[in-house]
């Protein structure tokens, strides 16, 4: 008798249907078809086990099972269930009609327990889309397929609940999630805020400039200065995500198995911080079975690489492309995939190896050359993807110990949402053009309009400080930002005068 249940395999952020047929006939053994990977092929040993567990039989015929598409690779462990419930009704040892409107997924321990799964928001999705008429699926990933309406999310704990469930002899109701209610009562939820940050009032403006902007930052300062708290904190004053944004952001984690077992949909931005031994392919993704790196994780939220020039080079210039398209796409002899990767990039560093150059008290001892060789392991092209460059000084005894309130991340926060609807507004007919950090260079000859009292300032200022011609669009890119949250619909010279500032590292001679 043959037997057909579905599942489903994960390819980038997208999913497609797996049919799985068995066969009992005549013969011995079980054999697996279809470009099973070993995980897959293995499934008969976990299968076997979890079946005499619940007082049912592995079928001692030949057993065929086909998993179809046949040209296309299979992966993983969540096949487990599918094959097991297709296995029992060829066998005729359950006999429902049901199996075949379901979409099933499930990894099966070796008591008939079932673990969760990588991938289930795409795989709810594309079921919802080819009209099933539900998805079973282990009890611990029911909470992220509830996010999709339409579908019946059916959670087991074991095999022996989907048997019953699909006999008609337990009735298991679909869990139901009110997408709308769980995304904007979580939305602000936010751990860290800068209310609790003392002193550092031109930094914490620097950083209100580049969330209004979705400009890319560097921070150069001393250990201690307070860097990493700072960066941390930024994604409280980002706007807040649309609904569609949480949602593509929660399938890049579902397909990476970053969702937590009662996390449904990710309302907060994220926040990304690799170590700096990472690999070029941990940070933009890849392998056999491609999967999203930090870049696809930090979708929509914001990438934070501390001690910047401890990363290997070639880490850092694979982001190089990212930057620039919003995407990465990760080529295979017979697939190509596109992860989604508008991020924003925030690193910090020392200035020297020792940490101490341009600091007010303690001293540099590191030798001569040696503040410009730690800088030049941070190519040009990248530097120049980069919009504002920030001196942190350290804070003083008397700020730490001030009670001086100072301003909370909601407080900024409203700012910089309202900068955003300006910048909204003005490019509505700019297809994948959302903030100004994003506008390429003819944009910002027509949109970056200065007088011509501004040209002279700008001229003195590249004259005087010898900045190089990539900091052009650049702090014209920030003037414009400064004069959103400003308000104003030209750039003044007060805001051109505050964006050249942010130009540290491309001074001549700033680091002796």
């Amino acid at each position: 008798m043959v037997s057909k249940t579905y599942g489903a395999s994960t390819y980038g952020v997208d999913a497609s249907i797996i049919t799985i047929e068995v066969n009992v006939m005549q013969g011995t053994k079980v054999f697996m078809v279809g470009l099973a990977d070993s995980a897959v092929k293995e499934s008969e040993q976990r299968i076997e086990s979890s079946l005499k567990h619940y007082g049912y039989k592995m079928p001692r015929q030949k057993t065929l099972v086909n998993l179809a598409p046949a040209d296309v690779r299979k992966e993983g462990s969540a096949y487990d269930l599918p094959i097991a419930l297709g296995i029992l009704k060829a066998s005729e040892q359950i006999f429902s009609e049901e199996l075949e409107k379901y979409l099933i997924m499930g990894e099966l321990s070796l008591d008939g327990e079932l673990r969760p799964i990588k991938g289930v928001l795409p795989i709810a999705i594309e079921a919802r889309k080819r009209g099933f008429k539900g998805f079973v699926l282990p009890k611990d990933n029911a909470s992220e397929g509830a996010i999709v309406n339409n579908l019946d999310i059916i959670g087991v704990s074991n095999i022996q609940e989907a048997i019953d469930f699909f006999e008609g002899n337990l009735k298991i109701t679909p869990l139901v999630a009110n997408t709308r209610d769980i995304f904007f009562t979580t939305q602000n939820e936010y751990e860290a805020d800068f209310s609790n940050v003392q002193g550092q009032e031109n930094i914490k403006r620097a950083l209100e400039i580049a969330a209004a902007g979705g400009h890319n930052v560097i921070m150069i300062g001393p250990p201690g200065a307070g860097k990493t708290m700072l960066a941390k904190r930024l994604p409280s004053i980002l706007p807040p995500l649309t609904l569609h944004e949480a949602l593509e952001t929660t399938k890049i984690h579902s397909v990476a198995g970053k969702l937590g077992k009662a996390m449904g949909l990710i309302a907060q931005r994220p926040f990304r911080s690799p170590h700096h031994t990472i690999s070029d392919v941990a940070l933009v993704g890849g392998g056999g079975n491609p999967q999203p790196g930090e870049i696809s994780l930090a979708h929509n939220g914001v990438l934070f690489l501390d001690e910047l020039p401890e990363f290997k080079r070639t880490v850092l210039e694979v982001m190089r492309q990212p930057l620039e398209e919003r995407k990465v796409t990760i080529s295979r002899a017979k697939i190509s995939v596109e992860f989604p990767a508008n991020f924003m990039l925030i690193a910090s560093m020392n200035p020297c190896p020792c940490g101490y150059y341009n600091h007010p008290e303690k001293e540099c001892v590191c030798p001569p050359g040696a503040v410009q060789r730690y800088l030049n392991k941070i190519s040009g092209p990248l530097l120049d993807r980069i919009d504002l460059h920030i001196e942190v000084t350290p804070v003083s005894f008397d700020q730490m110990t001030s009670n001086r309130p100072s301003e909370s991340s909601e407080q900024i926060r409203k700012r910089v949402i309202k900068a955003r609807e300006i910048q909204t507004e003005r490019f509505k007919n700019h297809k994948g053009i959302y903030s100004n950090a994003m506008m390429p260079s003819q944009m910002v000859k027509d949109i970056c309009q200065i007088s011509q009292a501004g040209k002279t300032l700008l001229k003195t200022a590249m004259e005087k400080l010898g900045l190089s011609a990539r900091a052009y669009d650049r702090i014209l890119k920030v003037a414009r930002t400064i004069a959103d949250l400003a308000g104003s619909e030209d750039i003044k010279i007060e805001h051109l005068a505050e964006a050249i500032q942010f130009r540290s590292l491309d001074r001549e001679n700033w680091a002796g």
